[in-house]
């Protein structure tokens, strides 16, 4: 429990130098990731799970990491506006939060370990309206259920991590019947992956991905 409290209490001091989402549309053009922003093109035998947790770059290629998940888009979802920008969203005028959306095989891995990785490992869920540095509501913590049993799930697993006192606060994540999703700007989709010398990922995201990593070590598809 120390150790996670540790590495996330870290990175609000890192963020004070670095934001999510700053960096210039040019740097981030780049087709070579073929799936950028497209769920799969068969969605047989394939269900979704929606989580907002801070930064999507880190979300996504945290969930990326799980056997079973075969892709992650990150996008926007809680608003109201039709097919928001970056730039609204960061302004606050859509009431989205930056979100991600998994699309996994429930016969490798069930919707309760994504959401026990959601909640004990990728952020920081007692966080209201930020993470770390990253203040604001489209960085808000959210889960978005399909199904009354997905819904239990969620307040259940709040129930439990709670009960366990693995964080020193409550957790505050929204748990919100699901809506819609939006996909986020091409150039947004596998940024942790092309771009690992931009000093927010490799001070801040890096570090919720290997805390992941560290924490699932047994569910990840390459083992470390």
């Amino acid at each position: 429990m120390r150790t996670r409290l540790k590495s996330l209490a870290s990175l609000s001091v890192l963020a004070l130098l670095f934001a999510c989402g700053t960096q210039p549309v040019a740097e981030a053009q780049n087709p070579s990731r073929s799936t950028a922003g497209f769920a799969p093109a068969n969605l047989n035998g394939l269900a979704m799970a929606t989580f907002a947790g801070g930064c999507f770059w880190a979300q996504e290629e945290a969930f990326e990491q799980i056997k079973g998940v075969k892709q992650v888009v990150s996008g926007y979802a809680g608003g109201t506006k039709a097919n928001p920008t970056y730039e609204e969203v960061a302004a606050q005028n859509t009431g989205h939060t930056e979100t991600v959306q998994v699309y996994y095989d429930p016969k490798v891995v069930s919707y309760q370990k994504l959401a026990d990785i959601f909640f004990t490992a990728s952020h920081d869920p007692t966080q209201l309206n930020r993470q770390g540095n990253d203040v604001g509501p489209e960085y808000r913590s959210a889960a978005f259920y399909r199904t009354p049993e997905e819904q239990k799930i969620l307040e259940s697993t709040i129930a439990r991590v709670n009960a366990s006192k693995e964080y020193s606060g409550k957790i505050v994540t929204q748990v919100l019947p699901m809506q819609k999703f939006w996909a986020a700007e091409g150039y947004h989709q596998g940024y942790y992956r092309l771009h690992p010398e931009n000093p927010y990922i490799t001070n801040v995201s890096a570090r919720k991905v290997e805390h992941v990593q560290r924490v699932f070590a047994k569910d990840l598809k390459n083992p470390l």
